[in-house]
């Protein structure tokens, strides 16, 4: 049993919840954007899609259709990390599946996932994204750098 990953899976849900609920409890209210950096803001952001905004149809319909395909992923995601026999591994679905579960919170309960950071740059912005996002492709990219280390030392 790795109880140590699912107490870090939630530990990551429950401080990205908290994030969001100070977020948009207390900073955003009233709705304004802050500059924070002549790079950076913080802006609150609904975003019923998935990553950047796609599949963003803003009906009951697609929301459930997102929930139903999350939770399948999440199972998928949990069954990998229990087979799982290496740590690097471990420790990077942990970061995923926290993320996941954390969006898959707001998205059952709000119905959209709450983004409020917002980088930019000579005019182009990066997709407003969370904590959670964050956990998610950090965890993805060391899962694919490490893909991508141990095909090439074949």
């Amino acid at each position: 049993m790795r109880a140590w990953a699912l107490f870090l899976v939630i530990l990551i849900v429950i401080i990205d919840q908290i994030s969001k609920k100070i977020i948009i409890g207390m900073i955003f209210n009233p709705y304004r954007v802050i500059e924070v950096t002549s790079f950076f803001n913080l802006v609150p952001v609904y975003n019923t899609g998935i990553s950047f905004g796609f599949f963003n149809t803003g009906s009951e319909l697609g929301r459930w259709i997102l929930v139903i395909v999350a939770i399948v992923l999440i199972l998928i995601l949990f069954i990998w990390l229990f087979r799982s026999k290496s740590v690097y591994v471990v420790i990077c679905l942990v970061l995923v599946l926290g993320g996941a579960l954390s969006n898959l919170v707001d998205r059952i309960i709000i119905g959209a996932v709450i983004d409020f950071l917002d980088f930019h740059f000579l005019g182009f912005h990066w997709p407003a994204f969370n904590l959670a996002d964050s956990c998610i492709v950090i965890g993805a990219l060391l899962l694919l750098y490490k893909s991508l280390c141990v095909s090439t030392q074949k």
